[in-house]
């Protein structure tokens, strides 16, 4: 049974919620900023999510590379205490002085599988393991986790990851062809 004492408060609660719902209703007919970043942000995240993984799946069936994203300045820093450890200034650079000549060193690309691929606005993150066969006939096995800062769908910038004991080894084990 209604409780009819407690009438007038269940009105003003309606009232009230009515009001509420009416103000919200006005409030979000204009564009609040911070919605349409957060929609904007979403968008730019799953288009890089997406742009990245595509690259990597390419790569592992051996019809591109995540390095076909790289704009021609992109810079990309491998970190860690190996020779090669440095900042390359442009994409030239990195895969004249790195890329060509550790696919010198293997029998085929490397391939990789993807651990995780974490996206937020402008910076994706993969989480990867590496294998190939060098030269030599010994298997190469690496994990690396790469950071991309993505302008326009493209990497403006990369952060590598990855155990440079473990490639410093292949590189000095295994000489280019001549």
């Amino acid at each position: 049974m209604l409780n009819y004492s407690k009438l007038p408060m269940i009105l003003l609660a309606l009232l009230t919620v009515g009001w509420v719902g009416c103000n919200r209703m006005a409030i979000a007919a204009e564009p609040e900023p911070t919605v349409i970043a957060t929609d904007s942000k979403q968008t730019v995240t799953e288009s890089n999510r997406t742009i990245v993984q595509a690259a990597f799946d390419k790569w592992r069936t051996g019809q591109g590379s995540p390095f076909d994203l790289l704009l021609p300045e992109a810079e990309w820093t491998i970190v860690g205490s190996s020779p090669l450890s440095k900042t390359y200034r442009s994409k030239q650079q990195f895969i004249d002085e790195v890329i060509t000549p550790f696919n010198q060193r293997v029998k085929s690309p490397l391939v990789p599988t993807v651990r995780g691929l974490y996206a937020d606005a402008d910076t994706v993150i993969i989480f990867f393991d590496g294998t190939t066969t060098a030269l030599d006939g010994l298997p190469y096995r690496n994990t690396y986790t790469w950071y991309f800062t993505m302008k326009g769908g493209r990497v403006v910038k990369a952060t590598a990851f990855f155990d440079t004991r473990v490639f410093d080894e292949l590189w000095n084990r295994v000489s280019p062809p001549k």
